[in-house]
């Protein structure tokens, strides 16, 4: 039998290990492997609503403008993100291919699959 425990949302026995994680498929509930859940910790989602966390690679789900340039961050732009932030708008502070350092709202990416 596997030591990964049941859901305890849902009670689920579907669950797997997604990096220090543990994610049920039935109910899309998320918690960590140490069993300690961090009160401070920041829980952003990105447009599917997988959990993001800093490092995660994202991709840009739709032509965003950007601030004060007329500059466009095309649809399918890849991004990495280098820190998380608790902020009404501009959640993650990403690296963005071709364009650079920047702040992006987490609604208009997704996280790609590992």
């Amino acid at each position: 039998m596997s030591d990964i425990p049941a859901c305890p949302e849902c009670n689920s026995t579907y669950t797997y290990e997604d990096r220090d994680m543990y994610v049920c498929p039935e109910c899309g509930h998320e918690w960590p492997q140490s069993g300690e859940v961090d009160d401070d910790a920041i829980l952003i989602k990105d447009a599917n609503g997988a959990l993001l966390c800093d490092g995660d690679k994202v991709t840009v789900i739709k032509d965003l403008k950007i601030q004060g340039s007329s500059q466009v961050i095309k649809i399918g732009t890849k991004a990495l993100v280098r820190r998380i932030f608790d902020k009404k708008d501009h959640e993650l502070d990403c690296k963005v291919d071709g364009i650079g350092e920047m702040m992006v709202t987490a609604k208009f990416v997704k996280k790609q699959s590992a």
